[in-house]
Order: C-alpha cells, then sequence, then structure tokens
C-alpha cells in the first residue's frame, strides 16, 4: 500500500495554486454570511475536482513517457478516491436541491483537457494565457459558495466571479513578471524595469481604476478598491525591485502572503 501513498501524485506541487481556489472559495463562503450543509458539500466536490489535476497529470506524463509507468497504480488510486469524493458531493448537493451549480463546472471539462493535452506535448510550462483561463473555471467557486450559503441564486456571484478572476489574473501576469526578472544576470536599468513591468501593471491598473469606478458610483461596495491597491502598490514596488537571482520559492512565497491579505481585504471590504 506504500506506493499509493505518494505525496508527489497526490497533492499538486505548484504550492502556489492553491491560492486560486481557496480565495474564491472563502470569498463566497464569507459574501454569503452562512455556512450550511451544502456549502460543505461545495467545499468537498470543489477541493476534490481541484486536487484530481495532479493524478491526472501525473498519468499522462506516464503514458506519454515523460514519467516512469510504476507511477500509474497510484495515480489511479488518487483519481479514483478524488473522482468518488467529487460525485458523492455532488450528489448530495443535488439531495439538497442545489445542483443546478454543477452547470458552473462545465467550462472546466474543455480547460482541464486542454491543459492535459499540452502536458502530452510537453507544453504546459510558462502557458500564462492558459493559468489564466484555468483561474477564471477556479474563480466560479466564489458565486457557487455564495448561491449554496443563500440558498438561492443572487446576481451578485457573478460580480464576485469577475472580481476574484481579475485579481488571480493579475497576478498570474506580475509572477510571469518576477519570474522573467530573476533570469536577469543583472538589474535592468529603470526604463528596462518599467517595460518589462507594462503588462503587469496594465492588468493591476485597470483593476484598480474599475474597482474605484465602479464603488463610487455605487455598482460595487464603496471600498472594495482597497485589496486591488495593495495587489497595486506591490506591482509597483516588485518593478522598482526586481527579483533578479531570487529563489522560485521565495517569489512564491511572497506571492502567497499578497494574495491571502488580499483576500481578508475583500472579504472586509465587500461587506462594508
Amino acid at each position: 500500500m506504500k506506493k499509493y501513498f505518494n505525496r508527489m501524485i497526490a497533492l499538486p506541487q505548484d504550492h502556489g495554486s492553491w491560492v486560486f481556489i481557496l480565495s474564491p472559495l472563502l470569498i463566497g463562503i464569507f459574501a454569503s454570511g452562512t455556512f450550511n450543509a451544502a456549502t460543505f458539500n461545495l467545499i468537498v466536490a470543489a477541493m476534490a475536482a481541484f486536487l484530481i489535476r495532479q493524478p491526472s497529470t501525473v498519468a499522462v506524463k506516464a503514458y506519454a513517457g515523460r514519467r516512469p509507468r510504476k507511477d500509474l497504480p497510484a495515480a489511479r488510486f488518487w483519481f479514483g478516491i478524488y473522482g468518488i469524493l467529487a460525485l458523492l458531493a455532488l450528489a448530495e448537493l443535488f439531495y439538497l436541491k442545489q445542483g443546478y451549480i454543477a452547470f458552473l463546472a462545465v467550462p472546466g471539462i474543455p480547460v482541464f483537457a486542454w491543459h492535459l493535452w499540452l502536458v502530452s506535448r510537453r507544453a504546459e510550462r510558462r502557458q500564462a494565457g492558459v493559468e489564466i483561463i484555468a483561474t477564471g473555471v477556479l474563480s466560479l467557486v466564489a458565486p457557487a459558495a455564495l448561491w449554496v450559503g443563500l440558498g438561492r441564486y443572487d446576481p451578485a456571484g457573478w460580480q464576485l466571479w469577475a472580481l476574484t478572476w481579475a485579481q488571480s489574473a493579475a497576478s498570474i501576469v506580475y509572477a510571469y513578471l518576477r519570474l522573467e526578472q530573476r533570469e536577469q544576470t543583472e538589474s535592468p536599468a529603470p526604463r528596462e524595469r518599467w517595460r518589462m513591468g507594462r503588462r503587469a501593471m496594465l492588468y493591476n491598473s485597470f483593476n484598480l481604476g474599475a474597482t474605484l469606478l465602479l464603488g463610487w458610483t455605487g455598482f460595487l461596495p464603496r471600498w472594495i478598491f482597497v485589496p486591488y491597491l495593495l495587489q497595486w502598490l506591490e506591482t509597483v514596488w516588485g518593478i522598482q525591485n526586481p527579483a533578479t537571482g531570487w529563489k522560485p520559492t521565495r517569489i512564491g512565497i511572497r506571492q502567497l502572503i499578497v494574495s491571502s491579505v488580499w483576500t481578508i481585504l475583500f472579504i472586509i471590504t465587500w461587506r462594508l
């Protein structure tokens, strides 16, 4: 049985990806203001669907010759465990008359298939566009958590989805900037720093400007711009202080801290 309990196969190894599922999930739960049986089952289903990516990826790599075939039994084992948990939780959601939430999982199917196809082609690395689309799918747990918590549909769920996806997209673009910076042999000149950070600055400035405007007009909570201001300031700091020579772990930890604080600020300002 020891061969089945392999952490490298059971759990995602890109630790920064956890925030892309946990952040919108927590935001949706706190926005609803309740925690009920449907919320619990949504958490189980969402986390199982998120975790199933790792054994699936390992299995595809094994079939493609990128990993040894001896990894297949463990990959199948964890795929089965997560699959069963997801189906049981989904069945319970239908029993609780919240089965309509399952429709939110439909966009994830082609995106997941796309990811596995890229893995089979050895082309899954440095795919910012794919990652941004994938986080858009993961962000759907925010409206799902809101709706099952309230026990009904609420259009505010789509606001949560758009806002969390916007943050995730900006975070990914900024992370790629930091990784590009670390590959530099020496710190770039100020003008080059801003040229490299142009896309990250554009994403984060758009998020900040949009939330300021929509909060001012009353379409969104007035103070919802605050977490986006934090991320904007982090981007400015990151452009001015290149991650030249940084280890990826250091970049990932800083990103995780910023995203965690962003989530806390969002939860607070959404209810103000």
